[in-house]
């Protein structure tokens, strides 16, 4: 666990030769961002309101059971290993990544099950199995997700889009892939099954899109599943964020937790504003040269920058925005179940009876708890024995619900029990019989407590929802346009939600700072 750091030797600790970064934030973007500054030459202090590192990436552990509170897999692990290259450092040494097969396995409403794989012959004959006649419109939407995947996430994903004409030099590829279809709409045109068409498009929920209405773009998670595998870091994501954090002391960098930044501090020059540092809860002051924000987007221009004009991201402009659902997670351990539901593997889409009607409730009728669900549940501990006591489980049920963006939402101390309960009952039923019977240990999650914990607005999963024009850049950028010398990273920035996409923002990031080298140490 990280500890907290004494004010004065963390001073001590920057106050060496060479220029002064400040992160707000130690999520996983603001943990890449500050690996990459370090490599640059910078003196890194990290500040993070929780005790730990990680984020929504953290652990927490209660009665022997590891709750990992966010991110379950890991995607792309290309750009763990090239971030630690960066660094001087391999990540395979410090983390231990381990490939999932299946990767998942939906369960739908009639009880049938779609186990999602690598093997490209196994997926069609899952594929096959549901529906013969949609194996040729399967096999052309593999091919229509390698093609986003090579623009989408390779190109327009890797690079920074706060210019305008980054964007029109690549307007023209949108329209011949077809940006302005929704990934529904995209997967409905190539099969006709209505369960395929929901294995092939779900997808962006976990990164808090509406399939419906997101851009196609995002059906490149079906390449990039197939392409690179689905993984899990052996001790959740957590190891990989306690991981950076080491780098980043072994970089000379400080690490301070616990510690709550109030306010980014920003200087009027004869011509532009210069962040100049932040101010933290207790009042004390911390110089930098840069700051780098891994806040929520939303947080970082509404709070952090509150005292500042702001003439494109201001309260009202926010406000106006279409933000991600919001998540009710169940976290709860399982007494003597380790050789018990032998069908519930590491991931599981359990379904319910609708799939429209819900993902229409929950983003449109945000004063609307339904009475039905749709659940991602994890089990880490058929993979990694360490999160739960010998022959127990662990789990998480996550499931999408409204966020806090309304004059009225939902109440959830008022129906967090009974909302908590109502998933109990719906896995019990549909994929664990005897659930309740061996429920040994239990907390969870609601969009109140995103908003309080990760100060996240309106208790949304994953900042601004990625629809086209909130996306590249549409999305608030990665230098910031209100004031000089204040970056952004994280979910909230370009290119976006998702933990391949978050490491990337970092990426991104440290092609618009400059070298620590030209930057005159304040």
């Amino acid at each position: 666990m990280m500890t907290r750091v004494d004010p004065a030797l963390a001073e001590e600790a920057v106050r060496a030769a060479g220029p002064h970064a400040v992160v707000i934030g130690a999520g996983l973007g603001g943990l890449a961002a500050a690996m990459r500054l370090g490599a640059k030459g910078y003196r890194v202090t990290v500040i993070d309101k929780l005790d730990v590192p990680g984020g929504r990436g953290s652990a927490i552990w209660q009665d022997g059971h590891r709750f990992d509170l966010g991110p379950t897999i890991v995607t792309v692990p290309q750009i763990f290993r090239s971030l630690w290259e960066v660094c001087g450092r391999d990540f395979d040494k410090d983390v231990k990544l381990v490939p999932m097969d299946p990767f998942y396995e939906i369960v739908f409403p009639d009880g049938e099950r779609f186990r999602a794989q690598q093997d490209t012959d196994g997926m069609r004959a899952e594929v096959a199995r549901l529906s013969p006649s949609d194996l040729a419109g399967y096999d052309q939407f593999l091919k229509d997700s390698e093609k986003r995947y090579w623009f989408g996430f390779e190109n327009l994903g890797r690079k920074p889009m706060h210019k305008w004409m980054d964007l029109v030099k690549v307007l023209h590829i949108f329209g011949m892939l077809r940006a302005d279809k929704s990934v529904y709409a995209h997967a409905a045109s190539r099969v006709k099954d209505e369960r395929l068409r929901m294995a092939l498009s779900f997808h962006p929920l976990f990164i808090g899109g509406d399939p419906f209405n997101v851009t196609s773009m995002y059906i490149l998670v079906s390449y990039l599943e197939k392409e690179f595998g689905v993984h899990y870091a052996m001790g959740g994501v957590a190891a990989i964020a306690k991981a950076m954090a080491g780098v980043i002391e072994g970089q000379g960098g400080v690490m301070r937790m616990g510690t709550e930044v109030d306010e980014i501090l920003v200087e009027r020059l004869p011509h532009s504003h210069k962040a100049t540092g932040v101010r933290l809860a207790s009042g004390e002051v911390v110089k930098a040269d840069i700051v780098v924000s891994n806040a929520d987007s939303g947080f970082t221009y509404n709070t952090l920058l509150r005292n500042h004009r702001r003439w494109r991201w201001t309260d009202e402009s926010l406000a106006k925005k279409r933000w991600s659902m919001g998540l009710f997670v169940w976290y709860f351990g399982t007494k003597g179940t380790r050789g018990m539901w032998k069908d519930v593997g590491h991931h599981t889409v359990l379904n319910g009876p609708r799939y429209k009607g819900l993902v229409n409730d929950i983003f449109f009728h945000q004063e609307k708890l339904c009475d039905d669900m749709s659940l991602y549940i994890h089990r880490p501990s058929v993979t990694d024995p360490s999160a739960a006591p010998e022959g127990d489980d662990t789990f998480y049920a996550l499931s999408p619900v409204p966020n806090l963006h309304t004059d009225s939402p939902v109440d959830w101390k008022a129906n967090g029990e009974r909302y908590r309960q109502a998933v109990q009952d719906f896995m019990e039923d549909k994929l664990m019989p005897g659930l309740g019977k061996h429920v040994s240990t239990s907390l969870f999650f609601t969009p109140e407590d995103f908003r309080d914990r990760y100060l996240s607005p309106y208790g949304a999963g994953f900042s601004l929802e990625p629809r086209i024009f909130q996306s590249a850049n549409f999305r608030p950028h990665n230098i910031s346009e209100e004031v000089d010398g204040l970056y952004m990273v994280g979910a909230g920035t370009h290119p976006g939600a998702g933990l391949p996409s978050v490491i990337t923002s970092a990426e991104v990031m440290a092609r618009l700072v400059p070298d620590a080298a030209s930057v005159t140490a304040g």
